[in-house]
């Protein structure tokens, strides 16, 4: 068994499965990327448990790099779609295996099964008690991640999107260069490591974070644990909202994943390892 594969091989793999993902039902692509949504939420919420009491920011995010693997980990072998990793589908179009209209309504369709993912993990977290933890301080930290995200400048969160997707996409055609299950995972491992130290912004991640960061508003507790121990003043509650989730967040954070995935990533692998390898084909069958 051959132990590891080439980029070029797995770009030609990477497009050849394009086919197959393009003859997935509406169904069967909003469950497999519902599941998604859910394991990146899983990776989040206990990324969040570990690292909330931890004042130390570089050891705080080292510990949450540590955790937060396991979603994407889960979606790789799991056979789950993911939006960030999925943007480099729109090579697709270029191998005129799927129109522009069937990829934007592909992404479209993951992007709304991993939020339905995250919604639902937040919401049974919430109920579970965990937020309860050190008295109330997970509730209140949780707070405190999803302000900071709503509060980022437009510009930023894309930046900050590019960023992330380029070592997302990187990750999943890393793991597809192994051909064992240990290889997949360690492969994955450290490049996620890297952008959760990051601190880059990943938007199925923030499905979770934000969504869990709304619900624990709701909490009177938790409001003053965060008051208390992180000094959160009542503009920056009021600066938490479902529009400002949408518009200051989702919005720039999902315009920067796509960018990063497709021009940074998909693209210039497609012309390296594809498309410039079937020009020299023609070259030489001439």
């Amino acid at each position: 068994m051959k132990e590891f594969f080439s980029i070029s091989e797995v770009m030609e793999q990477y497009t050849s499965n394009i086919d197959k993902k393009a003859k997935y039902s509406f169904g069967e692509l909003i469950i497999r990327s519902f599941l998604a949504g859910a394991m990146i939420a899983f990776g989040a919420e206990a990324s969040n448990v570990a690292s909330h009491y931890i004042q130390n920011v570089g050891i705080a995010r080292t510990v949450a790099g540590i955790v937060f693997p396991i979603g994407l980990m889960m979606v790789i072998l799991m056979g789950a779609e993911l939006f960030t990793g999925d943007c480099m589908i729109a090579i697709g179009v270029s191998e005129k295996k799927i129109s522009v209209k069937k990829c934007i309504a592909m992404l479209s369709t993951i992007w709304v099964g991993n939020f339905l993912g995250g919604i639902v993990i937040s919401l049974l977290t919430y109920f579970s008690g965990q937020y309860n933890y050190s008295g109330g301080v997970l509730g209140a930290y949780t707070l405190k991640v999803a302000i900071s995200k709503v509060s980022l400048p437009f510009g930023t969160a894309v930046a900050s999107g590019i960023l992330c997707n380029i070592l997302v996409c990187a990750a999943v055609l890393m793991a597809m260069c192994a051909s064992d299950v240990t290889g997949k995972l360690i492969s994955s491992f450290f490049i996620i490591f890297a952008f959760v130290i990051s601190g880059f912004e990943h938007c199925v991640a923030n499905m979770y974070y934000i969504t869990a960061g709304l619900l624990c508003k709701m909490n009177p507790d938790y409001l003053k644990a965060a008051y208390d121990n992180f000094g959160i003043t009542e503009s920056q509650l009021n600066s938490l909202s479902i529009k400002t989730f949408l518009i200051n967040n989702l919005l720039p954070v999902t315009i920067g994943n796509i960018i990063g995935g497709i021009l940074f990533v998909g693209i210039p692998l497609y012309y390296l390892n594809i498309s410039k390898s079937k020009t020299i084909r023609k070259k030489v069958l001439r």
